[in-house]
């Protein structure tokens, strides 16, 4: 990536993406930076949180009289209130933004992320060359400086708003309980396929190793995802569906009950009959005729 990039690329940053706002969270951008020759600054410290990319160079960062080494894809972390400064000879190639969490706009999991940001203690990292980080950054110096239609703002955005993150689990990594809740997710995201394919083949076999096959995951997991999270077994979950499409059907069409136990999966009448009746306390037949009745009753005032 070229240096003379930087200034350009700075100067859009600052003129177009200041707010973020996406996913719960509300950032505040308070300027982006980039310097292609930084050297020595002043003790000083931010109200914010700021972030800083080496792209070349080498020299120190200093923070509560401790050395820090900076090289190229180092990136350290500034904490609110936390005394720094940057040192080099030679001179740094360096980005960097101060933002800082618009704490009124933003869930409570976002306010819980930042305050462990500002507890963090390896607060100076250094990145693979092709790590998401980087190539974040250089992506977005390389859209900025080349901001050219009117899809460009938006890009911007979406690019610096990863980046944020990006840098935040730089920091921060998952907890275990963060794990178990992507975990979770993960599981669910896999219970909701499973059931959106039960609901649209009910008129065919479905069996649980044919499903599971389908999602790529082993029986017995798909047979627990069923358990902990509708509390009922596959089997179970399956023939329930079944019988609720077949009372719909009842209800709502005049198809035969033959034509309704084949649209519903049951291999035949009689087995239909018998599953439907233990599960609603009426025949098919009698289901039907009830519905009808009740519903061209009609009522009148005596």
């Amino acid at each position: 990536m070229n240096i003379d990039q930087f200034i350009p690329g700075k100067t859009i940053l600052n003129k177009y993406v200041h707010s973020l706002k996406q996913n719960g969270a509300s950032f505040h951008i308070h300027y982006w930076g980039a310097i292609p020759k930084h050297y020595d600054n002043l003790l000083h410290k931010h109200s914010y949180y700021e972030v800083c990319f080496i792209f070349d160079g080498e020299g120190l960062y200093v923070e509560d009289d401790s050395s820090y080494k900076l090289q190229k894809n180092t990136i350290f972390l500034s904490r609110p209130n936390m005394v720094h400064q940057i040192k080099s000879v030679s001179g740094l190639s360096i980005v960097y933004i101060g933002f800082e969490l618009v704490e009124s706009e933003s869930g409570p999991e976002w306010i819980k992320l930042l305050e462990e940001a500002a507890q963090c203690t390896s607060f100076v990292k250094n990145l693979e060359d092709e790590s998401v980080s980087a190539l974040l950054w250089k992506s977005l110096i390389l859209k900025a400086s080349k901001m050219d239609n009117v899809y460009a703002e938006g890009i911007l955005k979406n690019i610096a708003f990863s980046l944020i993150l990006s840098l935040l689990q730089t920091f921060v990594p998952y907890s275990d309980t963060e794990n178990k809740k992507s975990n979770s997710k993960r599981g669910s995201a896999l219970l909701h396929q499973a059931v959106l394919f039960i609901q649209d083949n009910l008129s065919n076999s479905i069996k649980l190793t044919d499903l599971a096959n389908c999602l790529h995951i082993s029986s017995r997991h798909l047979s627990r995802l069923f358990v902990s999270e509708l509390g009922l077994s596959y089997s179970d979950y399956v023939r329930n569906q079944r019988i609720r499409k077949a009372a719909i059907l009842l209800k709502e069409t005049e198809s035969s009950i033959k034509e309704i136990a084949e649209q519903t999966g049951f291999p035949n009448v009689h087995y239909f009959t018998r599953v439907f009746t233990s599960a609603m306390g009426s025949s098919p037949g009698l289901f039907r005729s009830l519905y009808i009745s009740q519903k061209t009753t009609t009522y009148k005032e005596v």
